[in-house]
């Protein structure tokens, strides 16, 4: 990755930029010159349908395939460069091929030469742009610099918009060219060559660092490409579940699909509309030449520049917001300025219809760039590649069902390839479309983003937690997606217990079924003793332990604790007042002298009488900060002073498994089971806790365990197959208890109460797995 928290550099954003003036060129100029395919070639509506959806599909479809593929890659070059200068080669070759059509051959033989050549082209576009893309998203991990990057690439993007509609002069002017096909036959040369060079600069002047020595990275063998077809769409289909990534591809996709559907369409209002089909009279394409260079022109040099402002003023949310509704009010426009013998009155509305595709890719990718960081804390990984290529999958499907809709559109209203005059029921309908598709689909599309929810705010928190997370051991979150189930060995019995099913049940038996378990009570639960606004560390009163031990202290018998300073040391006199029994934990870390203050405080409340389980350290494996050897000698030195009380150490259940040492030190084998972070569905959630507790026992050399955590949270950003939800937790909790009071397995459930503080290193979904919410009321 090529992140960094400073500015980046004018000339890399200006590299990223002419990428961007490439990737916008080809599409521009292809919509220029698709006009001939029905004034010059004679190409009915169906067949304009099908050339405009078939090879967008395509592309669309092999999108998440070059994501998995980028984002995998090891070489020198690093992920992106290769695959960014290849697919430039193979793009332009593909688009100068595709256009060498001659109007003496047959219609068919055009279609199919076109048909076939335009797959080429549009797999070109996939090898370029997937990672061209994703090479934008990781130049920065700044707010506002994301933002910075994207409105450069796309004011320079912008000029093919400019450039582009003057096509329409030169290819209809015979002075130039006898014939359209003629002229893009020519044209195409020149576009594919200036355009090949311009998508190359990115992979020659954007430096990355190189990935040989990845070993995080899935291999990319041809048998492992195939295989991972599955991974992909498992990916396509777990970024999807994000809902603030689900919004901004499905707004794109209502804008961009609307807008595409229609943007021909101001050609032939013009000619057949204000000009009454005398192409004369109209100048051979002179005003819609107009018409596209000026609302491009607008584009870049005022709607671009003012977006960038209204995002860093009131945030990318409601940027967006503003300016489709700006569009909206230039959409209307259009029905009134598009006057018969008065062209110039159509300028008018074109600044305030530019500030909807003008916003749209200028906003959408910096936001999507905000996901990709949410996705990485969630998940651990970084996935530009597949991110952008989801992203995109969603404007190209938009591109190509708008093809597909343009040629039905032509079919419905009549309208009639190469005709000179066309019916006013044509005309009508080519403009009730151009103004009432795209309004409709940006209505959609700014409800649909009313509620995203990434603020600059919360973006900034998912930033500094990321920049903690780099800059010390993971968190006790990290649990390897599906871990378990490189652990299972064939024919592993793990009893007859049936689970009940509760998949069919309705949300008030799933209510009745969590109270009547949380009223029967728990072996013991994990105590959350920080208050809202209190962070890890924090001095804890008496007053508010006793205030929270009274409040669970009829749902278990015991409590457990993580630590015995800064006020958790109060926790096991708390708990012994209400009757209850203690799992006492000292915090243990890589920090030794605060270690010490951690193992004399627990070894004094144990001689105290005031824990019946000690606890040496939590996850210390687990995070990497001490040896199994530094554990053990803990684990000892508190066993010499305390006398019977047991004595043990918790750690994620896999940590045991080839730690005959470790596990002979402690009397009892403390496990922290968590089907959630390890990305399973609720409905095998218990199977798999079960499989958790199965592999340990077979590793604990006849010890007693116990399992210490395991929880569902009830909000918060989905794991893979894991969701969070109301319904999740309480159906989690339900079965877990039924399970424990079955077979008699020792559960300590985590966690008492919602803990905010754990935004801060787990995201939103860390803060949320209590029984209590942060309010200190019964959840559900």
């Amino acid at each position: 990755m090529n992140s960094t928290t400073q500015k980046v550099p004018m000339g890399q954003k200006i590299a990223f930029g002419v990428g961007m003036l490439a990737n916008q060129m080809f599409p521009a100029v292809l919509g220029i010159f698709m006009v001939v395919i029905i004034e010059d070639l004679g190409f009915p509506g169906w067949m304009f349908g099908i050339l405009q959806f078939g090879p967008r599909i395509l592309d669309a479809v092999t999108d998440p395939l070059m994501g998995f593929i980028s984002d995998n890659t090891r070489s020198k070059w690093g992920r992106r460069r290769q695959y960014v200068f290849i697919g430039a080669i193979m793009m332009g070759l593909g688009f100068i091929i595709m256009w060498q059509i001659n109007k003496e051959a047959s219609v068919n033989y055009n279609f199919t030469y076109f048909l076939l050549w335009s797959l080429v082209f549009y797999i070109g576009i996939t090898i370029f742009s997937v990672p061209y893309v994703a090479m934008g998203y990781e130049m920065s991990d700044d707010f506002h610099e994301r933002t910075s990057i994207m409105a450069i690439a796309q004011w320079i993007g912008q000029w093919a918009w400019v450039i582009a509609p003057w096509f329409w002069v030169i290819m209809y002017d015979q002075s130039w060219f006898a014939s359209g096909d003629a002229a893009v036959r020519d044209l195409a040369i020149w576009v594919g060559i200036v355009c090949t060079l311009m998508a190359m600069v990115p992979a020659i002047f954007i430096k990355s660092e190189s990935t040989v020595d990845r070993d995080d990275y899935a291999p990319l063998t041809f048998d492992n490409i195939g295989g991972s077809l599955r991974e992909i769409f498992g990916n396509f289909s777990e970024a999807f579940r994000i809902p603030s990534f689900r919004k901004l591809c499905i707004a794109t996709f209502l804008v961009y699909n609307a807008f595409m559907t229609v943007a021909q369409f101001s050609f032939f209002i013009i000619i057949y509309y204000l000009f009454d089909g005398d192409t004369e009279a109209a100048n051979a394409g002179f005003w819609p030449t107009l018409f596209g260079c000026v609302g491009a022109l607008v584009t870049t040099f005022l709607v671009i520049p003012i977006v960038a402002k209204m995002s860093h003023v009131m945030g990318k949310k409601r940027a967006f917001l503003a300016s489709q509704a700006i569009s909206i009010f230039g959409y209307i426009l259009f029905w009134f300025l598009f006057i018969p013998g008065k062209p110039a009155m159509f300028f008018i509305a074109l600044p305030f219809f530019s500030f909807g595709i003008g916003s749209l890719f200028t906003l959408m990718m910096s936001m999507t760039a905000d996901v990709i960081d949410l996705d990485e804390l969630n998940t651990g990984k970084r996935r530009e590649g597949v991110f952008g290529a989801i992203y995109w999958w969603m404007v190209k499907v938009g591109f190509a069902i708008a093809g597909g809709l343009t040629g039905v559109i032509f079919s419905v209203i009549g309208f009639e390839s190469g005709a000179e005059q066309q019916t006013a029921e044509a005309i009508t309908g080519l403009r009730v479309f151009f103004s009432g598709l795209p309004i409709v689909g940006t209505l959609f599309a700014i409800y649909v983003m009313r509620n995203y929810s990434i603020s600059e705010e919360k973006a900034g928190e998912i930033r500094a937690q990321l920049d903690a997370r780099k800059n010390k051991v993971v968190s006790s979150s990290a649990y390897g997606h599906h871990k378990l189930n490189t652990l299972l060995t064939p024919g592993m019995a793990i009893g007859p217990y049936t689970e009940v099913d509760t998949r069919n049940q309705s949300s008030q038996e799933i209510k009745d079924a969590f109270q009547a378990a949380i009223q029967r009570g728990m072996d013991g639960l994990c105590f959350s003793p920080y208050v809202e606004n209190q962070n890890i560390g924090d001095q804890l009163s008496l007053e508010q332990i006793d205030r929270r031990i009274s409040i669970v202290s009829d749902y278990t018998k015991y409590i457990r604790s993580f630590s015995v300073t800064t006020g958790n040391e109060l926790i096991p006199q708390s708990a012994k007042n209400r009757g209850l029994k203690t799992m006492v934990g000292a915090w243990i870390s890589g920090d030794l002298k605060q270690n010490e203050i951690e193992i004399n405080n627990l070894i004094d409340l144990a001689q105290k009488g005031l824990v019946d389980i000690a606890v040496v350290g939590n996850e210390v494996l687990l995070r990497n900060e001490l040896s199994e050897q530094q554990i053990i000698g803990y684990i000892e030195r508190v066993k010499k002073e305390i006398g019977s009380v047991p004595v043990g150490y918790v750690d994620a259940y896999y940590q045991f498994l080839d730690k005959p040492n470790l596990i002979d030190a402690c009397d009892i084998v403390l496990i922290n089971c968590y089907p959630f972070w390890e990305g399973y569905d609720i409905h095998d959630s218990l199977l798999k806790l079960r499989q958790m507790y199965a592999v340990t026992q077979a590793a604990a050399q006849g010890k007693k365990i116990a399992i210490a955590e395991t929880g569902w949270p009830n909000q918060g950003e989905a794991n893979k197959d894991a969701v969070p939800s109301d319904r999740n937790a309480m159906q989690y909790f339900t079965k877990v208890q039924a399970w424990a009071e079955a077979e008699d397995i020792d559960v300590v459930y985590f966690s008492s109460f919602d803990e905010s503080w754990k935004v801060h290193h787990e995201g939103d979904v860390g803060a949320r797995w209590g029984l209590w919410n942060k309010n200190e009321e019964l959840k559900y």
